[in-house]
This record gives structure tokens, sequence and C-alpha cells, in this order.
């Protein structure tokens, strides 16, 4: 009986949720073996940045393999310097107070005195602190389990087999530009799975889209076999709460197939797809029309009836967009759709949509707000209306009879532009533009894209 006792206490993970094994010592050997890493050689895996979601997937990696630390570590970096403050340390220590689990790990840790003199105003607390105990700076009210939090970035990754990119589409460029140096004299070439969504646009020498695993090839010189991304309509917060979840790793089939069994769990399932960049392209594209769509929602009192019409007009741009950007778009729906369809029930875009209307904030506060992080569909706007505004992309409208900008047929994506990045419009703007009666039906919209040549594989650097 005592030693039931010592087994069930030996499965209790250290954010007080229960650690069942299913398989997990099985699926990290098969993944060293692949990777041929030999006895006593750790696998060593970091996430590199620590918003909510690159907070939560090193978390749930390390509560499924953490205990097996004679063969792998992981770490998760980020920058040092960021202070806590006062209402947010307050608010933090309600959190703490309030699960009795998290209390008690704090206290058995001799961690809980300082949150008590932080909510006193005696102590200031930093964000690498406060990860390390594993609270997220950008998702206070969902403790994780502790984390092992390195600041120094080269000490982070310069022996990295796995790294993780946790950071936005907007900072993803410059600091793997700084990770490129210190993998200069690296022998072995590292996997890196990307997590970011989001895109930046460039117009020369022809219009296409660049994708933060791009951005990562080009900066670290790492073959694209060997960087994949990771997406799915999930949120961060509820994954953690073991909500069922699924998401699909994109990439190379030499990594992708092991990569999603390794990270597979019974409450999150992982699929896997060849094609990269288009799945890439979605995840930034969803969260242009999240932002919209919390706008109509809080001006329109949570209104239904607007809430579909606007949903009718967002998903129509986008099937649009997808003809341009793939082949076979109609294979796309079901995960655009999805994925969309939680941005706009409960993602930080939605939400920022939201207090933009109430006027809780404004476009000049920028894009990375506090406690939510980066806004990532707010760049994403700017990056798709500047490139369907080319010319070089034109299609034939065939009401007008002559060829005009694919941007020219988004109505909202084209308000959106005028409200964030031109800042010449006020957030009812998109009621103008949802109730504009010389708006097309969305469907002649999508039958525009599906009655002619719409694919442009340059759009995504292919020939």
């Amino acid at each position: 009986m005592v030693g039931a006792v010592e087994r069930s206490h030996n499965n209790v993970l250290s954010n007080g949720s229960l650690h069942h094994s299913n398989g997990a010592e099985e699926r990290l050997d098969e993944l060293r073996r692949i990777l041929s890493k030999s006895d006593g050689d750790l696998l060593k895996i970091v996430s590199v940045g620590a918003g909510a979601w690159g907070s939560v997937f090193a978390a749930l990696l390390q509560d499924a393999y953490g205990h097996l630390r004679d063969k792998v570590q992981i770490r998760i970096w980020r920058r040092p310097g960021r202070s806590v403050d006062r209402a947010t340390a307050e608010h933090l220590f309600e959190v703490i107070n309030s699960r009795e689990d998290v209390l008690r790990r704090l206290i058995r840790r001799c961690a809980y005195l300082k949150y008590v003199e932080a909510r006193l105003g005696d102590r200031i607390l930093y964000a690498d602190e406060i990860l390390k105990d594993g609270f997220c700076l950008n998702m206070i009210e969902t403790p994780l389990c502790p984390l092992k939090v390195v600041t120094n970035l080269q000490e982070a990754v310069w022996d990295a087999d796995i790294v993780v990119n946790g950071l936005p589409s907007t900072e993803t460029r410059e600091v793997f530009e700084e990770i490129s140096r210190y993998w200069k004299e690296r022998i072995s070439v590292p996997i890196i799975i990307s997590l970011a969504k989001g895109i930046e646009a460039a117009l020369d020498p022809i219009p296409h889209i660049i994708t933060p695993t791009q951005m990562i090839k080009s900066a670290t010189r790492v073959p694209i076999d060997n960087i994949l991304y990771l997406g799915g309509p999930n949120i961060a917060s509820e994954i953690y709460n073991k909500e069922y979840a699924n998401a699909r790793i994109c990439g190379a089939e030499k990594w992708r197939k092991p990569l999603a069994k390794f990270l597979r769990q019974p409450h999150f399932i992982v699929w896997d797809n060849s094609d990269l960049i288009t799945h890439e392209v979605m995840g930034g594209l969803k969260n242009v029309y999240a932002i919209g769509a919390g706008m109509v929602a809080a001006l329109t009192n949570e209104s239904a009836t607007s809430k579909s019409v606007y949903f009718a007009h967002c998903t129509s741009e986008m099937i649009f967009i997808t003809h341009l950007l793939a082949e076979q778009p109609e294979k796309l729906a079901g995960p655009l759709l999805s994925d969309t369809y939680v941005t706009l029930l409960k993602g930080r875009n939605a939400w920022y949509g939201q207090m933009l209307a109430k006027g809780e904030l404004s476009p000049d506060m920028g894009d990375s707000i506090k406690g939510k992080g980066m806004i990532q569909g707010v760049s994403a706007i700017g990056a798709f209306y500047e490139l369907l505004s080319q010319s070089s992309l034109n299609v034939f409208h065939p009401e007008v009879k002559t060829p005009i900008a694919p941007a020219e047929l988004c109505p909202i994506l084209k308000t959106l532009y005028k409200i964030l990045i031109r800042r010449e419009s006020p957030a009812q703007a998109i009621l103008q533009a949802l109730r504009d009666e010389t708006m097309n039906d969305p469907r002649e919209r999508i039958e525009i894209a599906q009655s002619q040549v719409f694919y442009r594989p340059s759009l995504l650097g292919q020939p």
C-alpha cells in the first residue's frame, strides 16, 4: 500500500495535475534514435520566446517528458529585465491564492514570500523570474508548470537539437539573425518548429509573401527541410488546461511525421501535412479578419445577425485570397475556417478589435499590448493589403469589364487597412463597409475567383 501511494505521488506534476506516461518514454526514445542521440547525450529542446503559445508549448513538453531528465532537457528563452507592474503583481497574487495546488507548490519551493512582497509593493518581480515558477506574463490566469528559463540567447540555442520559434512574426527575423551568429561553427543542423502566425510583404522584384519559416531560413541558412510550422484551431490556455485540441505540423516528411508522433498527447492531437508555406500564410490571414470581427461584436452589442453578416463577407474574402495563393484552395477550407472560428471566439486579435471599438485602445498605442503580447493581425493587414494592391496581380472583373487589383474586391481588408494602418478612419467604418448598398453578394466574389485562372504561385515565392 505504501508503495502504491509513493507511485501515485511520483505521478503528480509540479503544477498539481496528474502525469500519465502514455508511452512518453517510448516516443522520446524513438525521436532520440532518429536524431542519433547516444546514451548520456541529452536531447536538447529550447523554446525561443515566452508569449502565451510559446510558454504553453514548452510547458506541454515539460509535463510530458520533463521527468526523463537523463534523456531530455527542455528550456525556454526570454529576454531579461521586463518588470511586472504593481497591478499585475496584485492580480497574480489573487490567482495564486485561488489555486490550492499552485499555492502549495510555491510554499514547498520557498517561492511564495516574494509574491506577498510584490503584492504589498515591497518588491519588483520580473517576467523571467515568474516564468520559472510557471507564470507567463501574457497569460497570468493560467498557471503552468515550473520552467527552466534561460535569459542568455547564446546559451539557450548554441547546442539545441530542436528550437521552437515562439516569437511573434515581427520579431522572428531579428532574433534568428542573432542566433545564426552562434551557429557559425555548428556541425549538426538543428530542427526548427515555428509557431508564429504572421507575414511580411515584399514587392521587389515581384510581389510575394515572406513567412516566418522563410525568415528563419534566410537568417540562419538552415535548410527548409529542417524548418517546420505547427498551427491549428486552438487557444493556448485551453490547451494547457487539457481541452481537446488538434494541430498540424507542416514540412518535410523526414521530420514532420516523427515530430507529430512525439508532440501528440491524449488531449492534443497533432496531424502532419506537407504544405508548409500555405498553412503558415493561412495562420496569418485569419488574424486579419479576427480584428474586424471583434470590432463588429463590440459596435453592435454582440448582435448575432451583424456578426453573421460579417462572417459571410470575411469568409468570402478569405476564400477569394486562398484562390490566389493555392492551386487547390478547397483543401484549405476546413483548417482555415476552424482556425478563424476559434480566433473569432476567444483570440487576442478579436479581443483587440473589441477594445479598439470600445475606445479602450487606439491604433496609436501600437500592436504590442500589455498582458496580451503582440497583436499579429495588425502587421498582417498591412502586408496583405499592400501585396494585393499591386497592379501586376490584377484580376478581371466581369461586371466592370476591366482588370482591377485583388484588394479592390476585398472591402473588409481595405477598411481594416484604413483604420489600422493609414489611421484615417474610425473603427465604426467597419460597419459602414458591411452596410454599403453597393457591396456585392459574397457569393459573387467567390464566383469571380472560381471562374478564371486565379492561382499566382509567385505570391509564395514559387516559379
